[in-house]
């Protein structure tokens, strides 16, 4: 929900402001608002997507009772009815989990967060002290940017559009591109594609004062986890988990409008909708979406009418056709303000789009379980002893296994000796471990939180991921390999939990990745449109970071059938979309 900015010093003008809160107007269609502080050292800016407490009392920007603290939240708290018990000697005003964040800030200070059980970015202006805090949630569910200003103020916002809105040129930042581009690498760190827009880290948290800027990390997956394996029984740990993922999911209904679901024909999505009849009832009606291409090869709704064969709910097929491409990758990139996953990202909008169109604003998705109980295939290469899977296998939406999904061939040289390589630590003993970490903290999951965010506030919806809950991370992450990989069935013992969930054929269910005919339409109905933003991107950029004699000559390779693997024409098409 919702779209937060904000500007922080002495010199600014209210016009930056109100072009920042007009650039997320879409974050927040309900309504929106603006707060000068008394000093004239603080502006706070809201867009609201109103999904607890209608009422005009959740106005934003909300201000304390003592007019002291100001607040603007993205997001939503999950357990905020039980802080709003805990803290009940606040007054409070609404019913707002707004307001929870108030109180809860006034009685924990910078270690609120920790209390908080959601998805979450905001920001509290406190006009006393003259200080910022903002922080942003354990896994990134919810974004926040921001970038420091000529004279040491501070700006901050929901998406990078709006940041552009307070006047500054937008300039690319080559060392983001050469890194995307060399190595597939993107989202893993707090640069962006922007030079001097900076994206503030999950569980990461920052304290704003004229003298100066700090950060923190209050939140760290790996140190939340511990280094010891559960040696208890299987019983006892499907029995913990069974009880925490129904309470997450039961946790994710809390809302005053209606709540649907994304619905694949994979196992996670699956046993969404199976922890939907166990919260909701087997008569449950929540509304079902799906997206399609009309393509039998990739489209999952056999798997997914299996699944709703015995239940009441309404499905809703999402279409995506080859000739909508075009102009909606462009409004799609326009949101994104940085590259995002191709086609899937395209088909997953639709869901979205249709959402909104039957007035059903909140969707419940299924990410998380595979970085939490190793699905991903490359996942068994660390059973054996085997070295870790190279990053290149997590970069995009590759399809095929015959060629590289990167043609750093195609760079400049000098451009390419720019790109920064992920340095990792490996907090666990356990290389397994080190690559799950790595896909939920670096790569997976940061990136498709990013791509989901922006496509399901391009048409007002709220996306909530009830497996992206640090308690079932904690759980699954700290169990022996053997009961996530068993005799190469991944995600072993998350299957059997699932049995009494899910029909039979559902739980056997291979993994499959989601895919579209993004190969086949870029080779087909899709050539020439590719090749004109290819064109952009060679003439724009061809000799300081294209090598354009390269890139054509692997265009028509891959055209020819010698290459099955997209990313890297999606990488060019990226860069002319962006250009």
């Amino acid at each position: 929900m919702c779209g937060i900015a904000g500007i922080f010093g002495q010199e600014w003008h209210r016009a930056q402001l109100e072009a920042m809160v007009s650039a997320q107007n879409h974050r927040g269609p309900d309504d929106s608002g603006t707060l000068m502080s008394v000093s004239g050292s603080a502006a706070l800016g809201h867009n609201r997507l109103s999904i607890i407490d209608l009422s005009p009392a959740g106005h934003q920007p909300m201000q304390s009772q003592a007019g002291d603290l100001s607040i603007v939240f993205n997001g939503e708290v999950y357990n905020y009815l039980e802080l709003r018990a805990e803290l009940a000697e606040y007054q409070y005003r609404t019913e707002t989990d707004t307001e929870v964040i108030l109180a809860a800030y006034m009685h924990w200070k910078d270690r609120c967060p920790e209390h908080l059980l959601g998805m979450f970015s905001f920001a509290i202006w406190n006009e006393r002290e003259q200080t910022l805090f903002a922080v942003r949630d354990r896994f990134g569910v919810k974004p926040l940017y921001y970038k420091t200003l000529p004279c040491g103020g501070l700006a901050l916002s929901s998406e990078i559009k709006a940041l552009h809105g307070t006047g500054d040129p937008r300039e690319h930042d080559p060392v983001t591109w050469s890194t995307y581009l060399t190595f597939g690498m993107y989202d893993h760190s707090e640069r962006t594609f922007w030079k001097g827009i900076s994206a503030l880290p999950p569980g990461h948290a920052l304290l704003w004062r004229r003298s100066g800027l700090r950060l923190w990390q209050w939140y760290d997956l790996a140190e939340d986890i511990g280094g010891d394996i559960d040696t208890r029984t299987e019983a006892l740990v499907r029995e913990e988990y069974r009880s925490l993922i129904e309470d997450s999911v039961r946790l994710r209904f809390r809302a005053d409008v209606p709540v649907g679901i994304n619905l694949s024909g994979g196992l996670d999505s699956s046993m969404l909708l199976g922890l939907v009849h166990q919260v909701q009832g087997p008569d449950s009606e929540v509304n079902a979406f799906t997206f399609a291409t009309g393509d039998e090869r990739y489209d999952e709704l056999p798997w997914v009418r299996k699944m709703l064969a015995k239940t009441k709910h309404p499905h809703h097929t999402c279409l995506l056709r080859s000739e909508e491409v075009p102009d909606l990758a462009a409004r799609v990139q326009n949101h994104q303000d940085e590259p995002f996953g191709g086609l899937p990202t395209l088909a997953y909008s639709k869901v979205f789009e249709r959402a909104r169109q039957l007035g059903v604003i909140v969707l419940l998705d299924g990410q998380g379980l595979d970085e939490q109980w190793a699905g991903y295939d490359y996942y068994g290469r660390e059973l054996n002893g085997g070295s870790a899977a190279p990053l290149s296998s997590v970069t995009g939406p590759v399809q095929g296994t015959r060629t590289s999904s990167k043609r750093p061939n195609c760079l400049a040289p000098a451009f390419k000796e720019i790109a920064e390589r992920l340095k990792l630590n490996s907090p666990f003993a356990d290389p397994l471990q080190n690559r799950q970490h790595l896909d939920a903290r670096y790569s997976k999951i940061p990136r498709a939180l990013r791509f989901n965010d922006r496509i399901s506030m391009m048409h007002g919806t709220e996306l909530r991921e009830p497996f992206l809950d640090h308690r079932l991370f904690r759980l699954a992450f700290r169990q022996p390999s053997d009961r996530k990989i068993r005799r190469g069935t991944h995600k072993w013992l998350l299957r059997e939990i699932a049995k009494d969930l899910l029909p039979e054929k559902v739980v056997e269910a291979p993994k499959r990745p989601v895919q579209t005919p993004q190969r086949e339409w870029l080779r087909g109905p899709l050539r020439d449109w590719a090749s004109q933003l290819v064109e952009v991107a060679v003439s724009r950029f061809g000799g300081a970071w294209l090598d354009g004699g390269a890139v054509w000559k692997e265009w028509e390779e891959y055209q020819t059938g010698n290459s099955d693997n997209s990313f890297y024409v999606w990488q060019w098409i990226s860069l002319g979309l962006l250009s």
